[in-house]
């Protein structure tokens, strides 16, 4: 990848260059094996068990964890003097997707390496890391993640929850209740966030067996039925002082900070999710005959089969893209510190906006996903003998935790509008000059389709256009911003298309270029696919958003500017996405190159 590494948010404002982002085709021989001995633990070990998880089978996923655990599988991030695999962003990624295959198994495992684990790792003492590290990796402890409450969802800061120091400053007793936390039933300690003199909202490292700390029942989930989620109840839990992570007051950036990187982990887990789902859904189509002819033979289960394989090759694009980006932002941060130091913080929050991108992108593509793939099986989708039932009902939550999907798309707009005022970006007329001139590129002469080139010019075009939305809508709002969610939400939409955009023609640019062209027909028709109709969804929403933001003459001149990203648009989409489905009901699964 390129020396200088592109912070948050810049893909909008910079030119990206495809030696600039990693893609799945990147992946070395060791990466390439830790796929492959994750997925044949997930086969061999828990696969053929998630009916028995699902039935609550008491001891099962204590017992899968500590199988897991001697392969690395639960110790991914942690560093190696603390009995981790230390992994790489981009490796860490690479076994969160493969634990898809697990069903609950995966997703209690990302709660556990993700949720539980990196709050410790990254702000915790020398102290800390050494006591729960190693018992984390080993799953001697499994780690639940205690920050929502009864009346505190989205408005984390908002918690009830409070911590009062002893008299003698030894420890402090926590009262209240955390509800939907997950891994509760079988987590050793909890990252639980309370706050101090009822004031300063802060993260402590809670043990399960503290006295006064007690469980409500099992909530009775529409999916991910195979883990546990109960509530989490405090009545004078006495927890050390050395129990606290990061300081008084500091538990805000040990929160935000890991909901960011686990979001984009989500993403992965998603991704591994709608992989399975497209896999079993070529299978059953392949194999059910109808009128005398496989159902794969039918034009519209074969555009289900495409537009299934699209989505999926847009977020993985995005989300192996954001790996690398967090992989190098994170690169030489020093574990040995007694205490993190504001850059580690700002490490960790570098890349808020395209986690919170990728959390929204791949969760609707899996809700997406998991609704065909029912719909290809029919009415025997609907039967719990089949896996693509359970992908449906699980795959719902995706939109709900780790911050809804609105708040996900509040916050992007929100941290588009920081960044633009902040960092010496100042959203005046001399920048958006000086913006649109950089991109000062010509439309592509003699072009029959939309090729490469003139899809990258077009996407540019989009940039400039959503950087002059940004400054309207600045000018029409400067004083209510936050008031004015469906503009940011719109806003967001559009950075998110963007990124998919831009995400898949970085790849599909390096696949050419290592293979010389040659076998690279389908990716070519999938970023075919994606950005022509990226484009005309980004157009929609500007045309939207201008109809709010102007009148008369200058709402002419601002929707005749954006003809430029869709007009004229010659793609065959019908015949790329019949080129595409034939392919993936060849292979039998989801397949690039």
């Amino acid at each position: 990848m390129a020396e200088t590494i592109i912070k948050g948010g810049n893909f909008l404002f910079d030119s990206v260059h495809s030696e600039d982002v990693f893609t799945p085709e990147d992946m070395d021989g060791e990466q390439k094996l830790l796929s492959q001995v994750t997925d044949e633990f997930l086969q061999g070990e828990v696969e053929p068990r998630i009916k028995e998880l699902e039935a609550g089978d008491e001891g099962l996923m204590v017992a899968l964890f500590k199988k897991s655990a001697p392969l690395g599988l639960q110790g991914l991030d942690i560093p190696e003097e603390f009995g981790g695999m230390e992994l790489k962003a981009t490796s860490s990624l690479i076994v969160t997707e493969k634990t898809a295959l697990g069903g609950p198994f995966g997703v209690a495992s990302l709660d556990h390496t993700t949720f539980a684990t990196l709050p410790i790792l990254y702000f915790g003492t020398k102290e800390q890391k050494k006591k729960y590290l190693k018992a984390l990796a080993e799953a001697v402890k499994i780690g639940a993640f205690a920050l929502t409450e009864p009346n505190s969802g989205s408005d984390a800061l908002n918690a009830g929850t409070t911590a009062t120091l002893s008299e003698d400053g030894d420890y402090y007793l926590l009262n209240g209740e955390k509800q939907f936390i997950s891994n509760s039933a079988y987590a050793g300690l909890f990252i639980l966030f309370a706050k101090i003199d009822d004031r300063d909202f802060s993260a402590f490292i809670v043990d399960r067996d503290s006295e006064g700390l007690s469980l409500g029942e099992e909530e009775d989930k529409m999916g991910i039925k195979g883990t546990s989620t109960r509530s989490v109840l405090m009545q004078n839990v006495r927890v050390p002082c050395q129990n606290l992570l990061l300081g008084p007051g500091k538990g805000a950036q040990v929160a935000f900070s890991t909901l960011n990187l686990g979001r984009y982990k989500m993403a992965g887990l998603c991704l591994g999710n709608a992989k399975l789902a497209l896999k079993d859904s070529i299978g059953y189509a392949r194999n059910r005959l109808q009128f005398g002819r496989p159902i794969a033979d039918f034009g519209l289960i074969r555009e289900k089969i495409a537009e299934m394989a699209v989505r999926i090759f847009a977020a993985e694009s995005m989300l192996y893209r954001t790996a690398g980006l967090i992989q190098e932002g994170l690169e030489g941060m020093d574990f040995s510190l007694d205490q993190p130091g504001p850059d580690q913080s700002a490490r960790l929050q570098k890349y808020a906006m395209e986690c919170s991108i990728n959390k929204i992108y791949a969760s609707e593509m899996l809700h997406y996903v998991t609704h065909e793939a029912v719909q290809i099986h029919g009415g025997y989708g609907y039967i719990k003998d089949y896996p693509v039932e359970r992908y449906y009902r699980d795959a719902r939550i995706n939109l709900i935790y780790g911050g809804t999907n609105e708040i996900n798309r509040l916050l992007i707009a929100r941290l588009l509008f920081k960044k633009a005022l902040s960092d010496g970006l100042s959203l005046t007329d001399d920048l958006v000059q000086a913006l649109s001139e950089k991109r000062g590129l010509s439309a592509p002469s003699g072009s029959d389709g939309l090729g490469l080139e003139e899809m990258a010019f077009r996407v540019e075009k989009a940039k400039g256009a959503t950087l002059q939305a940004v400054k309207a809508v600045y000018d029409a709002y400067p004083e209510d911003l936050e008031e004015q969610q469906e503009v940011g939400g719109m806003i967001a939409n559009i950075l998110i298309e963007i990124f998919a955009m831009e995400s898949s023609l970085l790849r599909i640019l390096k696949i050419t270029e290592k293979r010389k062209g040659e076998g690279a027909e389908i990716p070519e028709a999938i970023s075919g696919v994606i950005v022509s109709e990226g484009l005309m969804k980004v157009r929609q929403y500007f045309k939207s958003l201008f109809s709010n933001l102007f009148q008369g003459d200058e709402l002419k001149d601002r929707l005749t500017a954006l003809r430029i990203l869709s007009e004229p648009l010659p793609a065959d989409l019908i015949g790329l996405r019949r080129k595409i489905a034939e392919a993936m009901i060849k292979t039998g699964r989801y397949f690039i190159v």
